[in-house]
């Protein structure tokens, strides 16, 4: 017999929406009555007020048009992932062109010789910037160019292919895991919870004016800069561009094919229900019980739910004010949500970003969990240790 050999990205959620698309044939059907939030600009759930509903199983189907509806649902005809999937095919684009120039190949020599006997410093330097962003404003589609950028250099430089992803993936992972002013997490979380939240408004407002389209349309635009700088040609600057983000476009399938698993939890409704009883599982607990299965729980939601802002509208107006009853400060109930989708947003086979992120620097996904198990094991304890120190005072 021959070796087992792991399956591919693509396989893994392609069979974790056929998961959730035969659990919507399980779990009963249930949705909350919902509301508008002025201040979030969204509908949220209110709390108390779930209700069974008919049952909507997904069948094969359901199944087969989850990656297109996770790019973008043609019923609907809201926009799923499109946007960032667009934004990985122009970043292939730019990148092919200013490879061709061989700008790339130039900085990477330089940077290795400057750093020749000390390529170890890289390590530190990168995190530490990648981090600042990650708290910041929540780094992370943001973060997929440096994948292609970085990789090569560190490759030079004799890191392991995991180090070099890991580098990117883990410090703007863990800086968005310790968020302070991410308008994407904090924020919205604080704002769902009922509490206030007034520090940083200046900076949040200028990033929550710049999404995608528009750094798409900067990279677009930087292409066709740098290819008039070259001197290329028409012909040599499109088919350039077109072969750069030919690259990338098994990264732009996986980011489709990751979101149509979200795509088929609320089509099948089964997303209120498992929020519903998450919500009973908490209630009548003490205080550092209470919090702690708080952040299991959201450990949970959140590999169901990789988006921050969408796990905050979804279950914070239901799980902060249980914090009322068990005596819980409602800011500990964010940082509990807020740690449990930065460190499974670290790992998590629904991510965009770290599918796509691990898929750039061609590493296997099972390599890279085993890689980075200890840690994990690690900040869940020291997650643990301080919301129920947080609780207790």
């Amino acid at each position: 017999m021959g070796k087992f050999k792991f399956p591919s990205a693509y396989t893994i959620l392609f069979f974790l929406i056929a998961v959730v698309a035969a659990l919507s044939w399980v779990v009963p059907a249930g949705q909350y009555q919902m509301a508008m939030n002025e201040t979030l600009g969204k509908e949220v759930p209110i709390a108390g007020t779930y209700a069974h509903v008919a049952a909507h199983p997904q069948g094969l189907v359901s199944v087969l048009m989850a990656p297109i509806a996770g790019l973008y649902d043609p019923v609907s005809g809201q926009a799923g992932a499109i946007d960032v999937a667009l934004f990985i095919l122009i970043i292939g684009g730019f990148l092919g062109i200013v490879t061709k120039t061989g700008a790339i190949d130039a900085g990477i020599e330089r940077v290795t010789t400057r750093l020749r006997g000390r390529e170890e410093w890289m390590i530190p330097i990168l995190m530490a910037l990648f981090a600042a962003g990650g708290t910041i404003y929540g780094m992370a589609e943001e973060s997929l160019p440096f994948y292609t950028l970085l990789v090569p250099v560190m490759l030079a430089a004799r890191f392991d292919p995991v180090v070099a992803a890991s580098t990117v993936l883990l410090g703007a992972g863990i800086g968005t895991l310790g968020s302070t002013i991410n308008p994407f997490a904090t924020v919205i979380a604080a704002n769902a919870a009922g509490i206030p939240f007034t520090n940083g408004i200046a900076l949040r407002v200028a990033v929550l004016g710049w999404w995608m389209a528009e750094i798409s349309a900067v990279f677009l635009a930087s292409a066709i800069i740098v290819g008039l700088i070259a001197r290329m040609s028409e012909e040599e600057l499109t088919s350039t561009f077109i072969n750069g983000a030919r690259d990338l476009l098994g990264v732009a399938l996986i980011i489709g094919i990751a979101r149509g698993i979200v795509v088929i939890m609320d089509k099948g409704m089964i997303t209120h229900t498992i929020l519903h009883s998450a919500e009973g599982l908490v209630s009548g607990l003490s205080t550092v019980a209470f919090i702690n299965v708080m952040y299991w729980l959201e450990v949970v939601l959140s590999f169901l739910v990789p988006s921050s802002s969408g796990l905050a509208v979804l279950t914070m107006p239901i799980m902060a004010p249980l914090a009322d009853f068990a005596n819980v400060n409602r800011d500990l109930v964010v940082t509990a949500y807020q740690s449990a989708s930065g460190i499974v947003n670290l790992v998590t086979p629904t991510s965009a970003v770290v599918m796509g992120g691990l898929a750039i620097a061609r590493v296997p996904y099972v390599r890279y969990l085993k890689w980075v198990a200890p840690l994990l094991a690690i900040l869940t304890v020291v997650i643990m240790v301080a919301l129920s120190l947080g609780a207790l005072l």
